[in-house]
């Protein structure tokens, strides 16, 4: 499965996820890529283009042995520019997009490494204010707890982002940083990798926010983030969030419930109200108690109001400056919970537009890959496999081939 994530124009902190590592369930770590498209291959244009690069960049004090030592080994990738070209925005529903990126899987991963890494984490809430759990949970999210932290070579993919010219000014920029990176000795050229689109570490940072934001939290010298250590790439994320406004001792949010016949038009990112007010409104939480007073907050109801309703604080908007998606705000929220030892959501979702349940789409999953259709997975995301699993199925019996999912379906299968 692929989740997509937007450039966040505001900061320059987020690579998209389709194609990057962030979000990333499964798959191989950090060992060297094998797809030939993501190696360099001899392109005269792009030759040419970076012989004019190393002028300005020597402009902008860039040292002829740091160009020398960054484009040694680097050079056109084919396959960082079909991705550029070929990105689908498609919106998963939060329903979807829980159970890829807070699965059962990835919230134990997530409990594991928050154990292992305690006393970190405890020493970096207590220098930013950002809570354990809230960095173990962009941790999990960015790089699925440092095991997807990318392969490509920086300098090759923002060069040859740069070339192509689709961004050129703004991947040119991520290359200036990504030589100030190496010429102030941060990482050696050969451990400068990341996603396709340059973002890097642990926590997934670009060249520009990483110049920014970036942190040596044990004073070495070195503000490494590529590293199997994590504590650097952890440490700035939490760095990055305070800087963006993280409010010490306060919550991201929290589910709540609606009282029957709530006006739904009162919710929206940009309705905030008093507690005090959504409380003379009959909202609870979902024991029924009075929420908790932790200032201005939003009422979400991304599923409709059938489905899980969240109240938002101002941390929120904080967790927001990392990827600016609503799924992936409640995301970050719902699995730091998930990893500090809470349940899972109270409400459940509606159908989809099939008529489905998740449990639904997850026996359909089960019972097409029982037949011989292979979907994958059996998580109830219908991506790409599942709908291939679906076609196959329908050309073996004979009928309209479509891909969709269907109770119809369901039934047939048994």
């Amino acid at each position: 499965m692929r989740v997509t994530r937007r450039w966040v124009a505001a900061t320059g902190l987020a690579a998209v996820m389709a194609g990057c590592t962030a979000g990333s369930v499964t798959g191989p770590s950090n060992a060297r890529t094998t797809d030939p498209d993501l190696r360099p291959q001899p392109n005269s244009g792009y030759d040419t283009w970076v012989a004019s690069f190393r002028n300005r960049a020597m402009q902008q004090g860039i040292s002829q042995a740091t160009l020398n030592a960054a484009f040694r080994n680097a050079g056109f990738l084919p396959g960082v520019v079909k991705r550029d070209r070929n990105q689908t925005e498609f919106s998963r529903t939060l329903e979807d997009y829980l159970a890829i990126v807070a699965s059962p899987e990835k919230v134990a991963a997530g409990r594991s490494n928050y154990r292992q890494r305690a006393a970190l984490l405890g020493e970096i809430e207590t220098r930013y204010g950002v809570p354990t759990s809230v960095i173990a949970a962009i941790w999990g999210m960015e790089s699925n707890y440092g095991t997807r932290r990318g392969d490509i070579s920086v300098i090759s993919a923002t060069s040859t982002l740069a070339y192509d010219g689709r961004r050129g000014a703004f991947f040119e920029k991520q290359l200036i940083e990504s030589l100030r990176i190496l010429q102030k000795g941060d990482v050696a050229a050969s451990g400068l990798v990341g996603s396709w689109a340059g973002a890097m570490g642990h926590t997934q940072f670009i060249p520009t926010t990483y110049a920014a934001y970036a942190v040596d939290f044990r004073g070495d010298g070195r503000r490494d983030i590529w590293s199997d250590d994590p504590t650097d790439g952890l440490a700035s994320a939490a760095a990055y969030l305070k800087a963006s406004g993280w409010q010490r001792g306060k919550p991201w949010g929290q589910e709540v419930r609606l009282p029957s016949g709530f006006n739904t038009a009162l919710a929206g990112r940009d309705k905030r109200r008093a507690i005090s007010e959504w409380s003379a409104l009959g909202i609870k939480t979902v024991t029924g108690g009075s929420v908790p007073d932790h200032g201005a907050a939003a009422l979400l109801l991304p599923s409709g109001p059938s489905g899980p309703a969240f109240l938002a604080f101002r941390n929120f908007n904080v967790i927001l400056r990392y990827n600016n998606s609503e799924n992936y705000g409640i995301g970050v929220g719902y699995l730091s919970d998930r990893i500090a030892g809470a349940g899972p959501l109270s409400a459940s979702f509606p159908p989809d537009r099939y008529g489905l349940t998740i449990d639904d789409r997850r026996r359909l999953q089960k019972q097409l890959t029982a037949a011989g259709f292979d979907t994958g997975g059996t998580d109830g995301v219908i991506g790409p496999k599942s709908e291939a699993a679906i076609r196959s199925y329908q050309t073996s019996r004979g009928l309209p081939v479509t891909g969709a999912p269907s109770r119809e379906l369901l039934a047939m299968l048994g």
